[in-house]
């Protein structure tokens, strides 16, 4: 593939939302196959699309490509056998031909999965995409190629969008509503079968209560809480007076985690800030708050068949 194919297939793949690493041959010292400037393409599944180097170096390339695929974060790769620089930081590998010369290659991800798919077609969804391109926010055009996926439906089949946004496999899910709305939306998807703990796991309203007026201010305050998911910041606070969103009987999960029973919040039970022993039953909780209400009225939030998942 010449360079024009290249670039034309990188602007596929890109519209397609895939994810894939473009490699670009930035040295070369003979002797050696590889030329300076050449570039293939490596998709997620490691085939390699282009030239960049014969035999001896391809299964180099396609494992440090799909690393780089899987970590985001591009990086230069070295393959030789001469002694590197102590100072580099480059990622060394040694070079198995026998003619051996050097190929120096920068590899950048694409598409590394860390992408935001806002859905809607309101003024408060056009601010957010809006915004997202101003950060330089990544955006995905499915809600199956994105990490986290903003409901900016406002009343436009909100029921239908969030279904299939809970369905997806973003792994955090915000959606623009007030709390009353919000706990009217749970009620729904858990009646159309979603798995209780992901619907317990919907942030909605979609970041901290501000006061924020308008679609502008309703689509910063979201953005900036599903950049702190793309960066991979966890949710520290449940907006003030909203109840747990699962019922009692299913707040345990997975072996390892429990689901505060208090906010709603899974945490990992070998982090928790506290642990309480009521009716015969371990209870975490992840911060002071939760653990006073609990304290404070116990019997609000224990039932019998709660326990801990060993």
């Amino acid at each position: 593939m010449n360079s024009l194919a290249i670039l034309e297939r990188v602007r596929t793949l890109q519209h397609q939302s895939a994810r894939f690493a473009l490699v670009t041959v930035v040295r070369a010292v003979a002797p050696t196959s590889a030329s300076v400037g050449a570039q293939a393409i490596v998709l997620q599944e490691g085939t390699i699309e282009g030239w960049v180097g014969g035999g001896c170096t391809l299964e180099v390339i396609r494992d440090a490509a799909r690393r780089v695929i899987a970590s985001g974060e591009p990086r230069l790769v070295r393959i030789t056998n001469d002694v590197p620089p102590g100072e580099d930081d480059t990622e060394q590998h040694v070079m198995n031909c026998a003619s051996n010369g050097t190929v120096e290659l920068f590899i950048q991800p694409y598409g590394s999965g860390r992408t935001l798919c806002v859905l809607g077609e309101t003024p408060a969804a056009d601010e957010a995409r809006f915004l997202a391109a101003r950060l330089s926010i990544p955006l995905a055009d499915s809600v199956q190629n994105a990490a986290v996926v903003l409901v900016a439906t406002q009343g436009e089949a909100d029921e239908a969008t969030l279904e299939r946004a809970l369905r997806s496999n973003a792994e955090h899910v915000l959606m623009i509503a007030s709390q009353r709305k919000a706990q009217r939306l749970r009620d729904a998807m858990r009646a159309l079968g979603i798995d209780p703990l992901r619907v317990s796991a919907l942030e909605s309203p979609a970041g901290p209560h501000v006061g924020a007026r308008g679609p502008a201010e309703i689509a910063l305050v979201a953005v900036t809480a599903a950049l702190a998911r793309l960066r991979g910041r966890q949710r520290t606070e449940q907006p003030a007076g909203l109840a747990p969103t699962l019922p009692v009987d299913h707040a345990w999960s997975s072996a390892g985690h429990f689901l505060n029973p208090v906010c709603g919040k899974l945490i990992n039970m070998s982090s928790a800030k506290h642990v309480v022993e009521h009716g015969g039953s371990a209870f975490y909780f992840c911060c002071d708050g939760c653990h006073r209400s609990f304290l404070n009225d116990p019997d609000k939030y224990a039932n019998p068949t709660l326990r801990r998942m060993m």
